[in-house]
């Protein structure tokens, strides 16, 4: 196993220490100990069923570690009850994978809810937010269209325009270019981009797409069985000598998948 690079000593967004997740016998997370730093994007890219996407539920609190301990800022959070979790989750925002938009609702309103849900804004700083995201993501002037009329590159920005409409500090991306063609994800790749360096957003991208990883990572982390098998650059990644790494980056089938082929 190559060596993992050295993390940063300043105090980390978000730790990760010793966390350990199984669902019945299936072991998801398994020892995992990650930093995740401030004002960077990190990438998290591994084979499905390495925890990827259970790592980002763990961040906000929708599942619970079954030993092993979280802090937001230094501060634990895992063990906190939902309500003294809610001022934390206000300061993430989360694109999901099929960016699930209420589809009862036009677009201004998808991008709205989190803020009504919040409370404490008027209709008029309601609106102009919306305005703004809309604005961000390039999609001006959309609010009264229906999820319905939109493309699925333009579902996803709106998706991603609602992640942002409480300004948050860390950006939580589970898959967000999956089902889009290369140049729709490219703009979405452009929107990571933009915001990190725009807004200062600390992301935390899960993706199979190589391309996207390379494009918008500062730091790569690939898991693998629960853990974490390599941390570096997007230029360490490629030079990694393990062959699981390679083989993942390069999407090649391992020589015991080609031979199970052959014996079909």
């Amino acid at each position: 196993m190559p060596a993992i690079s050295k993390q940063s000593s300043a105090v980390p967004v978000i730790r990760f220490e010793n966390v350990h997740k199984r669902f019945g016998p299936l072991v998801v997370l398994n020892g995992l100990t990650l930093d995740i730093p401030a004002d960077q994007t990190t990438v998290v890219i591994g084979p499905s069923g390495t925890g990827k996407s259970v790592l980002l539920k763990h961040i906000v609190g929708l599942l619970k570690p079954d030993s092993g301990e979280i802090y937001f800022h230094g501060r634990r959070i895992d063990n906190l009850a939902d309500k003294q979790l809610e001022p934390i989750r206000k300061r993430f925002g989360f694109l999901f994978q099929l960016s699930a938009l209420f589809d009862s609702m036009d677009v201004g309103e998808n991008i709205a809810f989190p803020l009504r849900q919040a409370g404490g804004f008027t209709e008029t700083q309601i609106a102009q937010t919306v305005h703004e995201k809309l604005a961000i993501v390039g999609l001006a002037g959309s609010e009264k269209k229906m999820p319905a009329d939109l493309s699925g590159g333009q579902r996803k920005r709106v998706a991603l325009a609602r992640a942002m409409a409480m300004n948050p500090e860390v950006l939580l991306y589970d898959e967000p270019t999956t089902g889009l063609d290369p140049i729709r994800s490219d703009v979405i790749n452009e929107l990571i981009l933009k915001l990190q360096k725009q807004f200062k957003v600390t992301g935390i991208v899960v993706t199979h797409d190589m391309a996207s990883a390379f494009k918008v990572a500062d730091r790569i982390v690939m898991l693998l069985h629960g853990k974490i098998v390599y941390c570096g650059t997007a230029d360490e990644i490629r030079a990694c000598p393990d062959p699981e790494v390679q083989r993942f980056i390069q999407g090649r089938a391992s020589e015991a998948e080609l031979d199970a082929l052959d014996r079909l």
